[in-house]
């Protein structure tokens, strides 16, 4: 048993793969992209995947969301296997692709209009998520009228509009500058742990990985495994989880950021 599979207990899984494998065909040829997957990620858990470029990191989250299906092997999300776009799972991107002639409110409210759920009761619950977020006085402005930090909090209203019980993230604070990635990023661990929602992130940002999530796993060069798992504790922090900018100042902090970035200059010298 994988040591992802090994740190859940029986009946919390919420996401699971089963020796997943995935092959596509291209003008190259066969590629196998991921091969012998085996991980399980506990209801309300918060896990980062990292890897180098091109290791199957957003093809896992495709597989997760149904997107994509495997050739080999299994994904499963509350014990039942996907077979397509899933409700369950909600899958913010690394672009907050909001259509610009809609209002704030009316992008927030797409995915729930997409999916066919009540009008008044996805509108009650968008104007409760983006006045949660900030972003009240906002809602009959036009996405150029916001700065890019606040795109992505509507992002991830619009994401989490539909009430999904997982939450996709890739790499969705790669388009910002530094100093509003750490902030945003702050600000939707919180919301994500707040919501009760299992996550899972992709990053290519090892400090991020670590600051938002419970645990980090590591995928080898293509295909993609999983090469090793890794408990994040701030024992330091006291009971409560600090925050992702709180977590970069932790004594723990430069332990785990050193052997994950050992493992992935591994991967470039291997």
């Amino acid at each position: 048993m994988s040591p992802a599979l090994a740190a859940a207990a029986p009946g919390t899984v919420k996401v699971e793969l089963r020796d997943v494998g995935l092959r596509y065909f291209g003008r190259e040829g066969e590629t196998e992209a991921l091969a012998g997957i085996s991980l399980g990620v506990d209801a309300g858990e918060f896990v980062s995947i990292i890897g180098q470029s091109g290791c199957g990191k957003s093809t896992l989250l495709s597989l997760v969301a149904g997107i994509m299906a495997p050739t080999r092997g299994e994904v499963l999300v509350d014990g039942r296997p996907v077979r397509g776009p899933d409700p369950r799972v909600g899958y913010m991107l690394q672009q907050d692709y909001l259509f610009e002639w809609r209002t704030i409110l009316e992008n927030t409210l797409l995915g729930a209009q997409i999916q066919g759920l009540d009008p008044q009761m996805a509108r009650d619950r968008a104007v409760m998520l983006l006045s949660r977020y900030g972003l009240a006085k906002f809602m009959d402005h036009l996405p150029r009228q916001l700065s890019g930090g606040m795109r992505q909090r509507v992002a991830l209203a619009r994401t989490l509009c539909t009430d999904p019980d997982v939450v996709l993230l890739d790499e969705p604070f790669s388009a910002l500058d530094s100093q509003t990635r750490i902030a945003i990023a702050d600000e939707i661990a919180d919301i994500l742990r707040r919501e009760k929602k299992t996550a899972i992130l992709v990053t290519h940002d090892i400090a991020e990985a670590i600051g938002m999530a419970d645990r980090v796993i590591v995928l080898s060069r293509r295909p993609g495994r999983v090469k090793s798992t890794h408990a994040i504790q701030f024992a330091s922090s006291g009971a409560s989880r600090p925050s992702p900018m709180q977590a970069r100042n932790a004594v723990e902090f430069n332990g785990y950021f050193n052997r994950l970035w050992q493992e992935l200059e591994v991967h470039v010298e291997g």
